[in-house]
């Protein structure tokens, strides 16, 4: 697999680090999860609990070999740093200066494993006014703007229904890593990559952001009408709601005729985007007059067949029985101890290393004593590591 050869140092928990190590794993990298003796990942005690465990952190720590180590204490700091020393990547989501405290931060670990790749993800960043308030993803929204362009422009901004800083974040700090070894392999050392929450949603901004450096004007919320085109949204249909995304004036062309419509195309109100969102509102219900006459799925097929990007609106269990979904096998089973756990699928799809699931999430420190012994403690030193709570 493409990372086999890279072991990863994993001393996340809840959701941004443990995504940045999942996509590791999922492709071939020997992660090992550290967690506290006493209670472990919080995210064991969170979201969907069947029999005793937790398919969020099932979902979040496939593929992983699970550590518990006391950090605080000489004999696990010493064990940390062994491993340390023969590993690739460190990956950890502490707030600021913990890691210092413990004396593992990415100054200390250099200096016993030049080759390291130190990966701290954050709310606000290593430094700076913020660093130490602690954040979590709803504090990322609203810190960033993203949540003052979220929702209808009649009601409180909102977040997004999955903690997506968590998301970007993780995703982003794979991306540092990946980019930190290839660098290795060049200058001969590993290095710091840092990613903050905050940043991670800022940079997806995008012609949202552009509004504003541009033209000083603040983007307001827009609900589901595309902020730069027009027309371009949610539209009821007979037995439900669906998207339909014209983008630029040859596709608005395409709709207008797809619908009967080719009169608006010469409307003064209509001929250009910008007159198209100045009119949103009347174009919208003219689309809407038209479009709630038929099915989703006559829709669906008949604009498509048009060249008009269109698609349904789809609750989880309609997204999951889709025929293309299945197709892409978007939903996965592990086996836990506690029985079968479906998972998500592998969004990342390579033509000769694929994504594979090699083994269940971990239990509370289940891989300790293999773990150890590969870095040459006897039995009894193990029992005694565990008899005085280290492990």
């Amino acid at each position: 697999m493409p990372l086999s050869d890279i072991q990863v140092l994993d001393l996340t928990r809840f959701a941004a680090g443990p995504t940045c190590t999942l996509l590791l794993a999922d492709m071939g990298a020997e992660v090992i999860k550290i967690e506290s003796p006493a209670r472990g990942d919080e995210a064991r005690y969170q979201g969907t609990i069947i029999n005793g465990e937790s398919w969020y952190f099932v979902g979040m720590n496939r593929n992983k070999r699970g550590l518990t180590l006391d950090l605080k204490s000489v004999e696990g700091k010493e064990i940390f740093i062994k491993l340390a020393r023969e590993s690739d990547v460190v990956v950890e989501n502490f707030r600021p200066g913990v890691m210092r405290k413990f004396g593992l931060d990415y100054e200390a670990l250099y200096e016993v494993n030049p080759s390291i790749v130190y990966c701290g993800i954050s709310g606000f960043g290593k430094d700076g006014p913020y660093h130490q308030r602690p954040a979590f993803d709803f504090i990322a929204q609203g810190v960033s703007g993203f949540m003052s362009i979220t929702g209808f422009p009649d009601r409180e901004p909102v977040r997004t229904g999955i903690p997506i800083s968590d998301s970007v974040a993780g995703i982003y700090a794979a991306y540092g890593i990946l980019a930190a070894l290839m660098a290795r392999q060049r200058i001969g050392r590993g290095q710091e990559v840092q990613i903050a929450l905050v940043d991670g949603m800022i940079s997806i901004l995008s012609f949202q952001s552009d509004k504003y450096f541009g033209l000083g004007e603040v983007p307001e919320r827009r609900g589901n009408d595309h902020p730069a085109a027009s027309p371009y949204g949610t539209f009821k249909a007979l037995d439900g709601y669906i998207n339909i995304a014209p983008s630029g004036d040859l596709m608005w062309k395409r709709l207008a005729q797809a619908l009967g419509l080719e009169n608006l195309l010469d409307d003064p109100r209509f001929r250009t985007n910008d007159l198209r969102m100045k009119n949103r509102g009347e174009l919208n219900k003219i689309i809407e007059d038209i479009t709630g006459k038929r099915t989703m799925s006559e829709w669906i097929d008949y604009l498509n067949k048009k060249g008009v990007p269109c698609g349904p609106l789809y609750n989880l269990a309609q997204t999951f029985e889709d025929q293309q979904v299945k197709h892409q096998e978007m939903v996965l089973e592990v086996e836990q101890p506690s029985g079968k756990v479906k998972v998500l699928g592998f969004p990342l799809k390579m033509s000769e290393t694929l994504a594979k699931i090699r083994r269940p999430a971990p239990q509370l420190g289940e891989h300790a004593g293999e773990i150890l012994a590969s870095l040459g403690y006897s039995a009894e030193q193990i029992n005694e590591l565990r008899a005085k709570g280290v492990v």
